[in-house]
């Protein structure tokens, strides 16, 4: 028999015995936890599948250590904007030892308030029952159209200073 739970945003498939690394879970090593949400139970062609969990089921856990992943070198580049930041990272993580699935019968719907609010919905349409009132469609107005002003754009004519030139009589 197999499991889908969610746990730390992330689902994991696991059987009896299995070992998975899961997000860090604050809990001491030894401890026993459960995951209660539970998304899919099955065992061959036997599946039991929760919209979005199955009531009444439930994975049980015993924390075997709290640990560290791998470095992990995380670069931000940019080319030619001398643009570079490197950093390292290393991922907190809790490895678990499934002990036991339990199977829940049915699966619970997303929101238990949908039942309340679809029964009032019917009795406001009713006294909401108006006839369509007919749009009165407005005569359009030809558009006018408007004549931009084209801005000249102001020439600045520049007056050339010219250098007086000197006359020397040469002597004869």
């Amino acid at each position: 028999m197999y499991a889908v739970f969610r746990s730390g945003g992330k689902q994991y498939r696991a059987s009896k015995g299995e070992r998975l690394k899961v997000e860090k879970l604050v809990a001491e090593e030894g401890a026993n936890i459960d995951f209660a949400d539970v998304l899919l139970v099955g065992e061959g062609h036997n599946v039991k599948v929760g919209s979005p969990y199955l009531a009444g089921s439930s994975v049980s856990a015993k924390v075997l250590k709290q640990g560290k992943s791998k470095k992990v070198s995380v670069v931000k580049f940019k080319r030619r904007q001398n643009y570079l930041r490197q950093h390292t990272h290393r991922q907190f993580f809790t490895e678990v030892e499934i002990t036991d699935i339990k199977s829940g019968g049915k699966a619970t719907p997303k929101k238990e308030a949908t039942s309340e609010a679809s029964d009032a919905k019917p009795a406001s349409k009713k006294a909401a029952t108006k006839k369509p009132v007919a749009k009165k469609v407005a005569a359009k107005k030809p558009a006018a159209k408007k004549t931009a002003a084209k801005k000249t754009a102001a020439k600045k004519t520049a007056t050339k200073k010219t250098a007086a030139k000197k006359v020397t009589k040469k002597a004869d």
